[in-house]
């Protein structure tokens, strides 16, 4: 979880467009961010094996 102070520096428009920095929205990470569903790979998969993402299904073969 990022602190709340890193997080609120993200959220402030930045001089040049190269410093944005895309976190995700539940729990404040940085990387392995899927912008796509603006989360991180971590909670991307709880959230999908919980079925609370519309349209993921977890594939299996």
């Amino acid at each position: 979880m990022a602190k709340t102070s890193v997080i609120a520096r993200a959220l402030k428009h930045p001089k040049f467009s190269t410093r944005i920095v895309r976190r995700c929205w539940k729990c404040g990470r940085k990387h392995g961010y899927l912008r796509r569903y603006d989360l991180c790979r971590i909670c991307f998969r709880e959230l999908a094996s919980k079925g609370e993402i519309p349209g993921v299904r977890k594939s299996s073969w």
